[in-house]
């Protein structure tokens, strides 16, 4: 039959590596025609951000080629694979994996030795295929990749054997003894049985642990079941930890296997439903040792943790000793040397479950948006009995050694002041500096002043500074003042759909990682950095947060800060220019004063109202001058009317959604003229644009009429703002996380109604465009059986295999669970299949089995309120397009006032010069991509990365978010069983 996939079997992974195209591609051909097949192909360019597809590569590969010869094992009548769970010859050959990796720069070129011998069952037809190979022997071949690496193949299956090995002895039924190859071996009984335990070794099934510690969050449940899910799908034995380390010490029934429909439903529940307790018996010896007894009884020997960083650290302790406890379990005579053979080392993985966001090398831990949230609900309702009142709130929240919650709390709600660990306050300086503040900004206009506190706030004497000393301080000042302390309820509730997604993707990584892991791989942390699922070496993590807490010991406050992610620093500086120094003291010189347009184009979103408030405070304290251009484009054509924006103007904006100074669906290029006299008119030195494609076609054209208009050779910048998230070149716009926080509430609600009846199917249609973003993210942190977005065609097959699906999840049910179906629908995904259609076809084909039902959000989508997510980073943003202007302003100076508005002049030969190098990269949409975030040209984005007609971009980069939401609601494994059962019918 030729030299097939199975052919060729191997003992070892293998990695090699070229600086060489030609070597590259003509090594995958050599391999290829051994029978090795492709599995993976990366390409660092393509693929850098994806977090599939980029998982196991190098850093340093530019691209990465996997290839894999796959295992013999029994077959049966029909010539198919039998479940080796099921197979009467448990014998399989070893498979072959090997990277071929392509880097720049200087790579290692291998010797004259082989380190790798494969196995095969057909030398003489690799014999046949290379005429150049050496023949060592009857049982030994011997070649050179294109790379000069020696590969050798034996036709013995294992250094035992003395005979070559046929292939029937891997694919017929054997008993035991003919399968371990007892009768061949010619050796003593001691060499039998070290068989015997290598070969239980190779068949022995991943068992992993997971469990919660420390203070719960919510989304730990979400996490826990990404966990146990992926795990399953991976082939594993997934067990839940009840009761956190007290339940790794007492073992039993604490160690509880999880099955598949353990977790159904667990995405919308708050907390963590299998407990956490402190354990003091586990920071002994002692009791490290009784949980390893434990883990070992259960043949468990993996376990991801979900906590802060002294649940991380005890298990990375726990780790460290394994090897030690296990010996000490075997000289106690507990265990056998053979029975621990195969726990020899313990894999630890790490999840961050903190509502305090206090972990060094992630920008967010598991329930911190959560508490977050909660905080800006409850101040939101603060404010409105102040300004009634016209009162001062002191709020204390949650945060020990980290202010992440105080400061994104006092950006997002607009706060007068705030107390951080971090930054301690000047000891008997600080109160005159909030009284300062506060009475400033009452004579700005605002009826109340609110003030947030970290529970650790200090001074820089290590003095700690409570609720009740900032609120008689303001007493002092007059004011009627209130404390607030909100306590728990910070920690309380379902998790919003942040941390939903963020647990469920580190989850997934769990899982993948300790697969992926040997024994001298350090334990990892799985963090996130800005959009991307990264790892960290745990205990680096560990020790950077813990120094945090030494750093402010020891009054090095500057050290204390700069530990945390470079975001924190910047979101201080902008809380501090926005607010504490908007009295003047940081403005600009004259000459670099600006004057600065806003405008809102396209359809609402929530964090229009933020962005614009943060963008106006922020020119304020540099001396710019900030201009709303009201209604959007055709608003400016018709009436001129751009109005200067204050303080008060604005100074309640941080909650407001919608669009307080008007938006449409205009263009620029309505009346490009009109639009230019006004520029010029208003003098403007700056423009920023906030909106969806519609701002980024405005933007585009602004751009293209620079040389018929030079007055747009100002710079411009676009914040992507719309709940379609459809702007190319970035994978998050404004708005999109209020859109999801709303549709996770919606589809819950819904979940709750269709539980009810136990057999109901929801048919959701969310809005999105020709974009299947907010599609896909809501099928993934809603756990729906199926999703229907533009970039997948809905066909009758399709439909009807979610139908067979829907079946099958229901005939698991049994009516036990109550847990409703939901289908998501993209409003754009078909013409044809509309969503009643579709709800419809669905009905009638499920000849009674199950109720449908149509669910259509649409325009609640938008959300009301700005999530507190959405107002930081409109914040963050804003400020960034700010600065981003200044800097390109500054590279114009030094020349008259005209050629400085023109941004060109003519030269001794009459030619035109740009007085700005490389000005057309000033027309930019600010972009997040991976941990990365940019400015990009409009003009390379609309060349490079824009699909026109369909108004989106063409990097799919929410696309594994199907695949994970695929495995995760038990689709792919309905999908085999619905398969297994036809095949079997």
């Amino acid at each position: 039959m030729g030299l097939a996939h199975e052919a060729c079997y191997g003992v070892a992974f293998r990695s090699v590596v070229t600086n060489s195209v030609e070597l590259f591609k003509e090594t995958i051909r050599f391999y290829h025609k051994l029978g090795f097949s492709t599995i993976k192909d990366f390409d660092k360019f393509k693929h850098g951000e994806n977090m599939l597809l980029s998982s196991g590569c190098s850093q340093d590969s530019i691209r990465e080629m996997w290839l894999e010869a796959f295992k013999l094992s029994e077959v049966d009548e029909n010539g198919f694979r039998v479940p080796q769970q099921e197979a009467g010859n448990k014998r399989q050959s070893e498979g072959a994996l090997l990277k071929v990796r392509f880097v720049i720069g200087e790579a290692p070129m291998g010797g004259d030795s082989f380190s790798t011998t494969y196995f095969s069952t057909e030398l003489a037809e690799i014999v046949k295929r290379f005429p150049e190979a050496e023949k060592v022997s009857d049982k030994l071949v011997v070649l050179k990749d294109p790379l000069g690496n020696r590969v050798g193949f034996t036709s013995l299956s294992n250094v035992l054997d003395t005979e070559p090995v046929s292939k029937e002895q891997f694919l017929r039924p054997t008993t035991q003894e003919d399968d371990l190859g007892i009768a061949d071996l010619k050796a003593g009984e001691d060499s039998v049985k070290e068989l015997k335990n290598s070969l239980d070794r190779s068949y022995k099934k991943k068992k992993i642990a997971v469990m919660t510690s420390g203070g719960d969050s919510p989304g730990m449940n979400a996490a826990i079941r990404a966990v146990v899910r992926t795990g399953i799908h991976f082939g594993c034995d997934v067990y839940a930890v009840y009761e956190g380390y007290e339940g790794l010490l007492k073992g039993g029934k604490y160690l509880r296997q999880m099955q598949w429909e353990d977790v159904r439903g667990w995405l919308s529940e708050g907390g963590t439903l299998i407990g956490t307790a402190r354990c003091n018996e586990f920071r002994e010896h002692w009791g490290r040792k009784q949980a390893a007894y434990n883990l070992i009884s259960e043949g468990i020997d993996a376990l991801v943790v979900c906590g802060g960083d002294g649940s991380l650290t005890g298990a990375d302790l726990f780790r460290s000793e394994w090897p030690t406890l296990v010996e000490e379990l075997v000289k106690d005579g507990t265990f056998t040397a053979d029975r621990v053979e195969p726990y020899r080392n313990l894999t630890m993985v790490g999840l961050i479950g903190s509502i305090d966001n206090d972990m060094a090398g992630s920008d967010s831990t598991i329930g911190a948006f959560s508490a977050l949230g909660r905080i800006c609900e409850l101040v939101d309702y603060i404010d409105a009995t102040a300004k009634s009142h016209s009162r001062a709130f002191v709020v204390e929240v949650m945060g020990r050694h980290c202010g992440w919650l105080a400061l994104l709390a006092g950006i997002a709600t607009g706060a007068d002041y705030i107390f951080i660990p971090e930054r301690a306050a000047p000891k008997d300086k600080w109160q005159s500096e909030l009284k300062e503040v506060c009475q400033r900004h009452r004579q700005k206009g605002r009826r109340n002043n609110t003030v947030i506190v970290a529970e650790g706030a200090l001074d820089n004497e290590l003095n700690h500074i409570s609720a009740d000393d900032v609120k008689n301080v303001l007493v002092e000042l007059g004011l009627d003042a209130k404390v607030t302390i909100l306590g728990h309820v910070q920690r309380g509730g379902t998790a919003v759909a942040h941390d939903r997604l963020l647990a469920t993707l580190q989850g997934v990584d769990a899982v993948k990682a300790v697969l992926e892991m040997t024994p001298e791989t350090p334990s990892p942390l799985i963090g996130i950095l800005e959009n991307k699922i990264i790892r960290k070496p745990l205990m680096e993590s560990v020790e950077l947060t813990k120094s945090v807490a030494t750093d402010i010991k020891n009054k090095d406050f500057d050290k204390a800060i700069m530990l945390r992610d470079t975001e924190f620093m910047e979101l201080y500086d902008i809380f501090v220019s926005t607010t504490i120094k908007d009295d003047g003291s940081e403005m600009l010189p004259v000459t670099q004063r600006l004057n600065i347009g806003i405008v809102h184009v396209g359809a609402p979103s929530a964090a229009l109202n933020p962005a614009t408030r943060a963008a106006t405070l922020y020119c304020l304290s540099r001396g710019h001058k900030p201009f709303a251009i009201m209604n959007g484009f055709s608003g400016l054509i018709q009436t001129g009317q751009m109005r200067e924006l204050s303080w008060n103007d604005v100074e309640n904006w941080h909650n407001l959604g919608g669009s307080v100074i008007g938006t449409n669906r205009s263009l620029a290029d309505a009346d490009m003229g009109t639009v230019a006299y006004y520029f010029q008119k208003n003098k403007l030195d700056g423009l920023i644009i906030l909106g969806g494609f519609e701002g980024f076609k405005s933007l585009k054209e602004l751009r293209d009429n620079r040389e018929r208009y030079p007055v747009f050779n100002i710079p411009m910048v676009l914040i992507p703002a719309t709940i379609s998230n459809n702007v190319p070149g970035t994978e998050y716009s404004l708005g999109v996380d209020t859109c999801l926080n709303a549709l996770v509430k919606y589809t819950d609600d819904i979940k709750q109604s269709a539980s009810a009846t136990r057999r109901r199917v929801f048919v959701v249609e969310v809005q999105g465009g020709h974009s299947g973003f907010i599609a896909s993210f809501t099928g993934l942190v809603t756990g729906a059986v199926s999703v229907y977005a533009p970039e997948d065609q809905i066909n009758l097959a399709a439909i009807k295999e979610d139908l067979e699906l829907l079946c099958e999840n229901f005939r698991h049910d049994k009516g036990e669970n109550n847990n409703g179906k939901l289908l998501i629908r993209n409003e754009q995904a078909s013409n044809i299949y509309s969503t009643k259609l579709l709800a419809d076809v669905i009905a009638e084909s499920s000849k009674g089995n199950f109720g449908v039902r149509t669910a259509i959000p649409g325009h609640a989508q938008q959300g009301g309120m700005p999530s507190s997510k959405d107002r930081v980073i409109a914040s963050r943003y804003a400020v960034k397009c700010v600065n981003f202007l200044e800097e390109w302003n500054e590279k114009n100076k030094g020349v008259d006032a005209d050629t400085k508005v023109l941004r060109f002049q003519y030269d001794v030969h009459g030619e035109k010069r740009p007085t700005v190098q490389h000005e057309d990269d000033s027309a930019a949409v600010i972009c997040v991509n991976g941990s990365k975030v940019s400015f990009k040209p409009i003009a390379k984005l609309w060349e490079n990365e824009t699909n026109v007609e369909l108004r989106k971009g063409e990097d799919i980069h929410w696309k594994e978010f199907t695949h994970i939401g695929d495995i995760l609601s038990g689709r792919l494994r309905l999908r085999a069983e619905v398969a297994s059962r036809s095949a079997t019918a």
